[in-house]
């Protein structure tokens, strides 16, 4: 039987994704020299630290069905595997970009489309009735970190 996950496993995920996101930025922020770059830096760690707050809000407002663990589960393994990935695959298992902006942004902006990517085949594991659209709320909030590296990109071009 193949394992089904629901909202509340993604948001979980999506928390933890967003913590790992705001230490990339921070660390990237003591890399770089011009003062502009690590302001700009830090204002994405930021975004990611209201990202965390705007997902741990979401996920407490799942409804119950949405937060039903489908799959006999009682290690917690789901989870941990997502965990796993998360702290693998979106932010920290990348070519460490070197000390220059426009590649900090470049990593960026390819680990935010990871995020999407991860987000969109998450959502296939999710089932209509434990919440699978509410999944597009967490893409929607990373297209539009993708959005402003990109614009960020082209301005430092």
């Amino acid at each position: 039987m193949a394992n089904e996950f629901n909202a509340k496993d993604i948001f979980e995920i999506a928390i933890k994704i967003e913590q790992n996101g705001a230490i990339f930025y921070r660390n990237a922020a003591k890399q770089v020299k011009e003062e502009k770059h690590k302001q700009f830096l830090l204002e994405l760690a930021s975004m990611e630290d209201d990202h965390e707050v705007t997902f741990a809000n979401m996920l407490k407002e799942l409804k119950d069905e949405e937060t039903f663990a489908a799959t006999f589960d009682p290690d917690d393994e789901n989870v941990l595997y997502l965990k796993a990935l998360a702290d693998t695959r979106v932010f920290f298992e990348k070519d460490q970009p070197d000390n220059s902006f426009k590649s900090i942004l470049s990593t960026a902006i390819q680990t935010e489309k990871d995020s999407i990517a991860f987000y969109l085949g998450m959502k296939e594991l999710v089932s209509a009735k434990l919440g699978q659209s509410k999944i597009d709320d967490i893409i929607k909030e990373e297209m539009s970190h993708i959005k402003l590296l990109a614009g960020k990109l082209i301005e430092e071009n």
